[in-house]
């Protein structure tokens, strides 16, 4: 089957437009664990220079982080994350804990991330309304986009 020319709108489309490109997610979490000059992005992510700068630029661009001077001679940055930046916090956490769970060993877990309790943080998502664990069998999907099932164009 060939590919559409209008593929389904979608938000996770859109998110991945701005984020899913190579070492974008990293940066985000970098600067979120406090990282944010070009030489510790450089060495914690391992990305060629070039590329890294494209990212934050990008990344500064699109409104996930912002960019401050620390030094003015030689004029150097710092990159911290903005409101919608500090918002996929989230997501890099319950990508973390899915990668713990299902690419590694419980004793080869490269970090942990502590809560403000003092106990390890376990993301979950729960409904915001009745707080209940999130489970794929308890979803229904309702399209909103005009012309769009669940199955795909109504169309089609």
């Amino acid at each position: 089957m060939a590919a559409t020319k209008d593929p389904r709108p979608c938000s996770i489309a859109d998110a991945l437009a701005l984020v899913g490109e190579k070492y974008s997610l990293l940066v985000l979490r970098e600067v979120c664990l406090g990282n944010g000059r070009f030489d510790q992005l450089v060495r914690n992510i391992g990305a060629p220079r070039d590329i890294l700068a494209t990212r934050l630029r990008g990344l500064v661009d699109a409104g996930m982080l912002k960019k401050t001077a620390y030094s003015e001679r030689p004029q150097r940055f710092e990159y911290r994350p903005t409101e919608a930046g500090l918002e996929l916090e989230p997501v890099l956490m319950t990508l973390m804990a899915w990668g713990d769970r299902h690419l590694r060993k419980d004793d080869d877990r490269p970090m942990v991330i502590e809560h403000s309790c003092g106990h390890e943080l376990i993301p979950l998502v729960t409904c915001s309304v009745c707080g209940a664990e999130v489970h794929h069998e308890d979803l229904t999907a309702h399209p909103q986009a005009p012309g769009w099932t669940v199955k795909g164009p109504a169309a089609a």
